[in-house]
């Protein structure tokens, strides 16, 4: 079930109704209903794989209590790697097989040694990367004792599938979630009307800029041999918003739907290109994936406490497993080892923790050096983009040698629609209400808040308008395929 579904504009209401109303308020009812609703948003993409979601859940729950009970470290440190071993078999299986056995075999092959691995033909199944992570950071924390095991199996399996984050995140950490889920909660009005507003910007990002966006990406990274060198940095261009405002958007409305049930979730993006450095950017780029990997790999690696090539070391450890953690293909492993190599001068100059207030706070516009600072980084961030969208590494470099020739001097091909100048117009004017949010949680947090009340249900219907003007095929988020 996709957020910018018509079955997810009936699910939500449904499950909010009686939510509040018919569960009487009462906490173990509406957690019954949370996991039971997030099951059936589940199953209603594929029912066959909810039963993989209930065996990993079961088999955290279950090992996470072992881990607890343990009365030696040896016991600990056996239930531990049963449940590492086991969720990442899962994910090396359904995820990783294909391109293990392809590279394998080209290895061979590079040798004059015949090799023909057979592949398995198996759909993905979507959130696998995503809650296999919630429930390894929960047996990780109960290993680190910073925690205790939940022995209600419904409370814990709503930490694990609560339908908002369920396929593409926020990653969620027990530490944070956990205690919502188990605490009683009561309407709040304000928070609902702010989870509203969200949502609303949310499905603005996702239909009106990114659907269309990617209309445009798609047409000029899938014929790129066609277009001059400029029209492919206008085809990156249109990517970059396209995969910004698709999953930002998709983590808008995730927040503003859990704010619904009273539930925070963690925030996961931080209008990310205004980053001064690339350092920067990662802090305001898919934050709960970021803090993961920096909370239970970089610091158990060494983190930076040891010296300069332990830094460099850790680092490109974290970024390469990002990229391995995005997909399947030597494309994602280059665009991490990218980033790595873009972020080493702020590890060898320890200034990666220069920027950590929002550019040009309670001012208009930023400073010359700033703009140069986000133009610049902006522009390695495009250019690591090609290598993410591509769909092989050959296609990456025949993209980016065809940027870099005489081409590039010349005017860019608009794809022909329609539709072309109100998408340019509109992402424009996106850029700009994002700039005037940029220190609030999401863009329209306060926007119009203090106006008077028909200029602010004006913005809004004109939000309104815009997503059912430029709504088409319901578009599937990017990140499910993580």
């Amino acid at each position: 079930m996709l957020f910018n579904s018509i079955s997810f504009a009936i699910f939500l209401p449904v499950v909010f109704m009686l939510y509040w109303f018919a569960t009487k308020r009462n906490l173990k009812l509406q957690n019954i209903l949370l996991l039971v609703s997030s099951y059936f948003f589940y199953a209603s993409w594929d029912w066959r794989f909810l039963f993989l979601l209930i065996f990993s859940t079961s088999l955290d729950y279950y090992t996470g209590i072992k881990i607890y009970d343990a009365i030696n470290k040896k016991n600990k440190i056996f239930w531990l790697w049963m449940s590492i071993s086991i969720n990442l078999g899962f994910l090396g299986v359904f995820k990783y097989y294909n391109f293990f056995a392809a590279s394998f075999a080209d290895g061979l092959n590079l040798l004059g040694l015949k090799a023909n691995l057979g592949s398995i033909q198996v759909i993905l199944p979507v959130g696998i990367s995503f809650y296999t992570f919630h429930g390894l950071s929960y047996v990780l924390d109960l290993y680190k004792n910073r925690i205790k095991p939940e022995r209600n199996f419904v409370n814990y399996s709503v930490f694990v599938s609560f339908f908002p984050l369920l396929v593409a995140g926020p990653i969620e950490r027990a530490t944070h979630l956990l205690p919502q889920i188990i605490k009683k909660r009561e309407f709040d009005y304000s928070k609902a009307v702010d989870g509203l507003r969200q949502i609303l910007w949310g499905l603005f990002k996702k239909i009106v800029i990114a659907d269309n966006c990617a209309e445009y990406a798609n047409t000029i990274f899938n014929n790129s041999g066609n277009y001059s060198g400029s029209t492919l940095v206008l085809g990156v261009l249109f990517f970059a918003f396209q995969i910004y405002c698709d999953f930002s958007g998709y983590s808008d409305i995730a927040l503003g739907t859990a704010r619904l049930f009273g539930i925070d979730l963690l925030r996961n993006f931080a209008f990310p290109y205004f980053s001064r450095d690339i350092a920067e950017f990662w802090r305001r780029w898919h934050i709960s994936l970021s803090s993961w990997f920096r909370d239970y790999l970089y610091i158990p690696l060494g983190g930076s406490k040891g010296g300069i090539w332990m830094k460099i070391r850790n680092t490109f450890i974290i970024f390469l497993v990002s990229g391995f953690w995005h997909g399947a293909n030597w494309t994602f492993i280059i665009w991490g080892l990218l980033n790595a190599i873009y972020i080493m001068p702020s590890i060898i100059f320890n200034t990666n923790r220069n920027h950590l207030d929002i550019v040009a706070r309670g001012k208009y516009l930023p400073t010359i050096r700033d703009l140069f600072s986000i133009v610049l980084t902006f522009g390695l961030t495009l250019f690591a983009w090609i290598f993410f969208r591509a769909r092989n590494v050959k296609q990456a470099f025949n993209y980016i040698s065809g940027i870099f020739s005489s081409s590039l001097f010349t005017l860019p091909h608009f794809p022909a629609n329609d539709r072309i100048v109100s998408v340019v117009f509109l992402t424009g004017v996106f850029l700009i209400i994002e700039w005037l949010g940029r220190e609030q949680q999401y863009a329209i947090a306060n926007i119009g808040i203090k106006w008077y009340k028909p200029a602010r249900w004006a913005m809004y219907y004109s939000i309104i308008l815009a997503i059912y003007s430029f709504a088409g095929s319901e578009q599937q988020f990017i990140y499910f395929q993580f």
